[in-house]
């Protein structure tokens, strides 16, 4: 499990530029950061970051700092080599995608109170192309850009690399081998950040499978194995061709024992949001997904 994106590589690249679950991703993480605000002037920290797309949509936003880390050397290698976003990059990945900020359209809920029923995610972010009314946390100002850096590191054992203000984990936790592994995720993290900091983390819903099949939002569980402390879900991403991976099926409630126990003082959750409808992807589309999404937003204070 450690090493498995060293081998899925371009593909990873593939799904997050045409899977449905990554416009949902994407434009819950967006509501989330302009929820506080934006991005504007803070010290950042993408973990799990794969080939730095969220890194870079932190950097775009104006963030002071942007680090990205990921376990995969393969990753790591790819983000330094896409480089950051300029031009029409951006915008070439948002319209793979279909991500729309939040507010911009149709769709676009209120978040839900702590506790609520959960959303959906399962790989990382985009964004839209700075328009007029965009949120904050898209358009850094001119000639503000950020320091992006790239590191190859277990999120268990995280350097002190910080203080930062806002930490992103998208489908991180679920890649803990053991119960061990995530509330070292957890401690790392909240080592890493200042007190009143933030961390916004894509986690996945469990309880699913076998009841629910995601192949038209572009993944798919074949198999849930019963052993050790949170049992093993295999998967693909159906990319071309379609791209092996695995992750522990934990639970919400294992999640936020381990935030607790970091020092994090509070938890919350709140559910998947989806863009708007359009031609490709229409209401009863989306309906369906949110009827039981991938996953949901965990948000938690330092």
């Amino acid at each position: 499990m450690r090493f498995q994106y060293d081998s899925i590589g371009e593909r990873f690249v593939e799904s997050k530029t045409t899977a449905a679950f990554s416009a949902a991703d994407t434009h819950t993480l967006l509501g989330a950061l302009d929820a506080l605000g934006g991005v504007r002037g803070l010290d950042t920290l993408d973990l799990a970051c794969g080939y730095g797309y969220n890194t870079r949509l932190l950097a775009r936003g104006g963030a002071r700092r942007a680090v990205g880390v990921d376990i995969s050397e393969e990753m790591i290698r790819l983000a330094r080599a896409h480089g950051v976003i300029g031009g029409n990059g951006v915008g070439a990945l948002e319209g793979a995608v279909g991500a729309v900020l939040p507010g911009r359209g149709v769709g676009a809920g209120a978040p839900a109170a702590p506790g609520a029923a959960a959303g959906t995610e399962t790989a990382r972010g985009g964004a839209s192309e700075g328009r007029p009314g965009e949120a904050a946390v898209m358009e850094a100002a001119p000639g503000e850009s950020a320091s992006i850096e790239y590191v190859v590191a277990d999120a268990a054992k995280l350097p002190q690399m910080g203080p930062f203000d806002l930490a992103t984990a998208v489908y991180l936790f679920n890649y803990a081998t053991d119960r061990s592994a995530l509330h070292a995720m957890f401690r790392s993290i909240r080592a890493n950040l200042r007190d009143g900091g933030r961390l916004l983390a894509i986690v996945p819903n469990a309880g699913a499978y076998p009841n629910v099949d995601w192949s038209p939002y572009g993944v798919r569980i074949v198999d849930r194995i019963h052993e050790g402390d949170a049992p093993l879900l295999k998967a693909q991403f159906l990319t071309q061709p379609p791209a092996d991976f695995e992750f522990r099926e934990w639970a919400h409630a294992d999640f936020a024992e381990a935030a607790v126990e970091a020092g994090f003082s509070t938890v919350g959750w709140q559910p998947n949001r989806t863009p708007p409808a359009d031609g490709a992807r229409d209401e009863a589309y989306w309906t369906a997904y949110r009827a039981w999404p991938i996953s949901s937003l965990m948000t938690c204070t330092a």
